[in-house]
């Protein structure tokens, strides 16, 4: 430990994170000849040679992947430990990167950005896409996930914010927008299901079996927002996230309706990796989008047409 050189830290971040010598000697204002040399001695004390010519490049070693994340948060950490003292909380510069599902996104995007404008001025935010389950959390590609979280890794710290449920959603001049639709009449109309594989079968498919019935589905569209605006131009009918739908729905002026069948709750959550639970920063975050979600108003009851689950 008398030998420890923390310096060597901030180079291995640069050269890990740069994959160039000349890169990571002009991000940490050095000469290039210094920064080979301190690659040598990274080279010596880590036992790898971390990164290896490829052609014209370099590209990191298995060893030098492995390393990459864990060194970045602890430079992230030391800076944060040096700059604290000069009164700098939460809202100092940080770049965050939040995966968003879908049906969540039009609810939080615009709230989120603007309490993240108001509150942590530094910040910035990029909003992904969601994506099959993986290992962005774990890695640091992705600092916050949410929406409807499925499986994830055994880590993760996963927090409920609420739970939602599925309505029918229509055209106004749709017959169900002032009838009660039967399960039958339910499984014989048009149906538009939301994918972003093209499945068409989903819990209303099994649900319908148990009455003995089937519907067909005329076409699938990849996201909410394009299934709403498909809906106010055809006799179609999709399934939406009550209270994650209404902006839209209110906005185009589509009809509500119960979906005559009981159908799987939508819980709505947030997952982040533990190693990120007592970042100041990202707790402000955190307590951001939580706030934005868990002010989602419900419905009134009679915003829906009361539907009869007879056949």
């Amino acid at each position: 430990m008398d030998a420890l050189d923390l310096n060597l830290l901030l180079a291995l971040d640069a050269l890990l994170d740069t994959n160039s010598v000349t890169e990571a000697a002009r991000r940490l204002h050095t000469s290039t000849s210094a920064m080979s040399r301190t690659l040598t001695r990274l080279r010596e004390v880590l036992d790898d040679p971390l990164l290896v010519r490829s052609g014209r490049q370099l590209v990191p070693t298995p060893r030098a992947l492995e390393l990459r994340h864990d060194v970045a948060v602890l430079v992230e950490q030391g800076r944060f430990l040096l700059t604290a003292r000069e009164g700098k909380g939460p809202g100092r510069h940080r770049d965050f990167v939040v995966r968003v599902g879908d049906s969540v996104a039009a609810r939080l995007s615009g709230p989120l950005l603007a309490a993240v404008s108001s509150q942590l001025p530094g910040v910035t935010i990029r909003l992904l896409a969601a994506e099959d389950a993986d290992s962005a959390l774990r890695d640091g590609r992705v600092d916050v996930e949410v929406g409807t979280i499925g499986r994830t890794d055994p880590e993760t710290v996963v927090q409920r914010l609420f739970a939602d449920r599925w309505i029918g959603v229509a055209a106004p001049g749709h017959p169900f927008a002032a009838e009660r639709p039967t399960v039958a009449a339910y499984a014989s109309a048009h149906h538009l299901e939301v994918s972003a594989t093209g499945r068409t079968h989903g819990p209303i498919d099994d649900r319908l079996a148990l009455h003995g019935r089937t519907r067909r589905v005329l076409a699938t569209v990849p996201d909410l927002s394009t299934a709403l605006f498909t809906v106010t131009t055809t006799d179609l009918i999709c399934p939406a996230p009550e209270q994650l739908s209404r902006p839209a729905r209110t906005a185009l002026g589509l009809a509500s309706f119960e979906i005559p069948l009981p159908l799987p709750t939508p819980v709505v959550a947030m997952a982040w990796h533990p190693r990120n639970t007592a970042d100041t920063g990202h707790r402000a975050l955190r307590d951001l989008i939580t706030t934005v979600l868990r002010d989602t108003p419900t419905l009134p009851e009679d915003d829906l047409v009361v539907a009869s689950a007879s056949a």
